[in-house]
């Protein structure tokens, strides 16, 4: 899996952060995204896409290998 943020989408909701912590952050000035883990391991495969799937600016792109 890999996953790929469009920060100009982004705005700033943070439902990513809450669902996958270790894979997402924001940014402390305005919150857009921050993209801790490119290629998540296995275990975090599902948190990742219902994260993409909850983002309500669809700013979360996720790919398989």
């Amino acid at each position: 899996m890999k996953v790929i943020v469009d920060e100009d989408k982004c705005c700033g909701a943070g439902q990513c952060v809450l669902i996958a912590p270790e894979v997402f952050d924001q940014r402390d000035d305005d919150g857009i995204v921050v993209l801790l883990e490119p290629e998540p391991g296995a275990d975090q495969h599902a948190a990742v896409r219902e994260a993409a799937a909850v983002c309500p600016a669809s700013a979360i792109e996720v790919t398989s290998d």
